[in-house]
């Protein structure tokens, strides 16, 4: 699958800007860069240092198409692995156009998707969860996403899972190598290490695969469905707590017909909040299409926000603890913030009464953003950051978890087997997938298919 054909692609977003970057990589792009490039000291491309700039000009035949600097890296000293130029241009999309046709016409292919960290892949400089990291860190748009796609790309996750796999290795070579000899009765494989290994590789394991759950929520942002009855000021807290006027006001019930979402960060989390139309009995056709989509978006959220107007409690609150319990018993797994709205407008007994019926409530006011800075810290409160906090590793992609999954049910079997007095070639099956799994994790072990996959989803340019 390596080739060693040179591509190119532009490395920055497409588009007008100040400067473009336009990257080459293959065993002739050095080569196919000095056909067209002119140092103002005359330098030959070929003949410099790698990882050293040059200022010049892009040449097509008698034409000069711009002024840009040349970086040469040299392979295996390479994000590549391979020989690489990057060419910082001027940002004109015309510049740029001109500049790739060029290098198209001098021998370079269009790279595809990816097709940059593939070869960088293929060539060893990264493992394939540090591949995936890649595409994770360009996408992240919060602190803790990125400190997540960070750590693995550093290799973390990965080094955490070669040294499971490599004790697991060796135990599986002296039970093979027990089967050689299986005429002789001998062991060489001590059996109690063993089952100790495979205890803190299912330990391991188990914290992994439970590390999913808070680093899919870090990554896709948390949902948080904001329900209620209308003209409680549901569009006027999430206002509040983007800053912005993002959802349309207004003193006549209803007028939230459709879900609004918007994202805010908090502590370094991303948070999805979804604005619901109002729910009641109506007659209005378009408003109980609102209301019943309000009911599904509860059902895709994870964290429930029911608001009501706290200064009509005295006459609605019978209706409100129906419908809290209409909400609690529908979805009872999901945390529900109860939050009591207008609280400006009530006096200390009625806050105090208020208190008293519901204790868990949150008393804020929307409008003057009181209490909206103690709703966004009891937001925080339900995403388990402790194992960021520690740097701990932190499984956010699905493949990977599937794979761990996988391995985890077969070192199970293997300690059963262990338990029970299996014989080893039984054992060594299950051992086998096990290892199948971890390399499938850090690309050890492949194919073309899963790596299309996984690349395909990549920038062109990376």
């Amino acid at each position: 699958m390596i080739q060693n054909d040179s591509i190119v692609a532009l490395a920055t977003p497409s588009g007008a800007g100040a400067i473009a970057i336009i990257r080459i990589s293959g065993e002739d792009a050095i080569t196919i860069g000095h056909t067209v490039f002119r140092s103002i000291k005359n330098k030959d491309l070929r003949l410099q240092k790698t990882h050293t700039l040059h200022l010049g000009h892009i040449i097509d035949g008698q034409k000069t198409l711009d002024e840009v600097l040349v970086s040469v890296f040299k392979g295996p000293n390479s994000y590549t692995g391979e020989n690489t130029i990057e060419i910082s241009c001027h940002g004109s999309t015309y510049i740029q156009q001109q500049i790739i046709q060029l290098l198209l016409r001098k021998g370079c292919r269009m790279a595809d998707a990816g097709e940059f960290t593939l070869r960088a892949f293929l060539n060893g400089k990264l493992d394939l969860s540090q591949a995936e990291a890649v595409a994770d860190l360009i996408s992240s748009d919060n602190e803790a996403s990125h400190q997540i796609a960070m750590q693995q790309m550093r290799g973390g996750f990965s080094n955490e899972i070669a040294k499971l796999r490599e004790e697991l290795l060796n135990f599986a070579s002296l039970i093979e190598l027990e089967l050689d000899f299986a005429e002789e009765d001998v062991e060489f494989a001590d059996r109690t290490q063993f089952h100790e290994l495979l205890n803190r590789i299912e330990f391991v394991l188990k914290r992994l695969i439970d590390s999913f759950a808070v680093g899919n929520v870090i990554k896709n942002g948390i949902p948080v469905a904001i329900v209620g009855e209308p003209n409680v000021g549901k569009s006027t807290l999430l206002n509040a707590l983007l800053n912005e006027e993002r959802a349309i006001v207004s003193e006549i019930a209803g007028t939230t017909r459709d879900t609004i979402e918007d994202e805010l960060v908090i502590g370094g989390i991303g948070f999805r909040f979804i604005d619901t139309a109002g729910i009641r009995e109506t007659a209005d056709v378009v408003e109980s299409i609102g209301i019943k989509k309000t009911f599904e978006k509860i059902e895709q959220a994870q964290v429930v926000v029911f608001l009501f107007d706290s200064s009509e409690f005295k006459v609605s609150g019978l209706k409100l603890k129906v419908e809290l319990e209409k909400i609690k018993n529908q979805f009872p797994l999901k945390p529900l913030i109860i939050i009591g709205n207008k609280a400006d407008k009530l006096t200390e007994i009625e806050i105090k009464n208020i208190k008293a019926e519901i204790p868990e409530i949150l008393l804020i006011s929307a409008k003057e953003k009181l209490g909206v800075d103690e709703l966004k810290n009891q937001l925080l409160s339900f995403v388990n950051t402790g194992a960021l906090r520690n740097n701990e590793t932190i499984v956010t992609n699905t493949r990977h978890y599937d794979s761990l999954l996988k391995a985890l049910d077969e070192i199970q079997k293997v300690k059963f087997g262990l338990e029970t007095n299996l014989s080893s070639d039984l054992m060594a099956l299950d051992i086998k997938e096990a290892l199948y799994q971890f390399g499938m994790i850090t690309g050890q072990v492949t194919n073309d298919e899963l790596l299309g996959n996984i690349f395909a989803n990549f920038c062109i340019g990376k």
